[in-house]
């Protein structure tokens, strides 16, 4: 199934069904009155967050969706039935934004969650509503209210609870194929990854969602190469697993500021992400090079860099277990987290 992240669609919630004029016709009844009926209300548009669904690849190939009108009123005081209403089914992790494509109305994150999205308009009364003592044969009715109708962006951003980052060709799939029952495309060449993939890992009777991301380049926060916009399937997790590559990288720490330029221009706090920094391919290297480009490393980022085989699954373990270790200090740390001081002031 291809992957779609992002989608543009027009949503329109249904009208509301026209009250009906009608008085009561029947033999040996002089005086029958109004029994115009009230008209049925539109359907409303609703999301919802379900299970199955892991891209937007349904919203392609149709884009216009409109909920069902109202149907009339009748005689003899026959309300209308109300229009059908429009569900629309997304991914867990999708947001919901304005035609602008930065105004979030919503952010669906669990599974069920729903949000009404535009409402329907209301029936129309028929003239039996409008009947009183000084107006007995009220010639009136109301017609139904319009629904509403906007575009509207659906952009999914994975939920997951670790994010590998790196170059391209920094083994960043080959990591997640090893350690997961996942099976991304490799390749010897750069951006072989074009779009992100997601596996799960388990280690020591822990389990936890892994997010794989196109390579970043200088310059894609501007729009070079693929981007930046797959990092906001990175937004989500608790810790980032940065690779190196050491085969081909002849300067290790340049290769890592690049990178981590690039996150700081992304923003939205992947910057302040616990981070695990690894020099990998380190099978194809010698312990003297090994130990110089660790050095490079280190000095660029300020921790001593994690010496990783994906095809060895020299140290995969251990990056696994520290991985499992930052995110229950997340968890931890969330937990913990003091809540805001109510306003001073009186309260119930």
């Amino acid at each position: 199934m291809k992957f779609l992240d992002q989608a543009k669609i027009y949503v329109r919630s249904g009208n509301g069904g026209a009250g009906c004029v009608s008085f009561r016709r029947e033999k040996y009844i002089e005086y029958g009155g109004p029994d115009g009926g009230d008209g049925g209300r539109g359907g409303d548009v609703i999301i919802e967050c379900v299970d199955g669904l892991n891209t937007l690849i349904d919203y392609r190939y149709k884009q216009h969706f409109k909920a069902g009108t109202g149907i009339h009123g009748m005689g003899k005081n026959r309300t209308g039935a109300d229009g059908e209403d429009v569900i629309l089914k997304v991914p867990v992790g999708t947001q919901i934004l304005e035609e602008d494509n930065d105004t979030i109305i919503a952010d669906l994150t669990e599974l069920g969650q729903q949000v009404k999205l535009l409402k329907g308009g209301n029936g129309g009364f028929g003239n039996a509503h409008f009947k009183s003592s000084v107006n007995q044969a009220p010639r009136r009715a109301n017609p139904g209210l319009e629904g509403e109708e906007k575009w509207i962006w659906l952009r999914l951003k994975l939920i997951a609870d670790a994010g590998l980052v790196g170059l391209p060709n920094a083994g960043k799939s080959t990591f997640l194929a090893t350690v997961s029952a996942a099976k991304p495309k490799i390749a010897d060449y750069p951006f072989t990854t074009l779009h992100p993939n997601l596996g799960i890992v388990q280690i020591d009777n822990n389990s936890f969602a892994m997010a794989d991301i196109p390579g970043l380049i200088e310059g894609a926060h501007e729009g070079t190469g693929l981007g930046d916009r797959f990092l906001g399937h990175v937004e989500r997790t608790r810790v980032l697993l940065h690779l190196v590559d050491g085969s081909n990288q002849d300067d290790p720490g340049e290769a890592y500021r690049v990178v981590r330029g690039e996150l700081a221009a992304y923003g939205n706090g992947l910057t302040d992400k616990p981070e695990i920094v690894a020099l990998s391919k380190c099978d194809a290297l010698t312990d003297d090079v090994i130990t110089e480009k660790a050095a490079a490393l280190e000095a660029a980022c300020g921790q001593k860099p994690l010496i990783l085989s994906s095809a060895s699954r020299r140290n995969v373990d251990t990056a696994l277990r520290m991985i499992v270790r930052a995110i229950d200090k997340d968890k931890e740390d969330a937990a913990n987290q003091v809540p805001s001081q109510q306003e001073e002031g009186w309260h119930p």
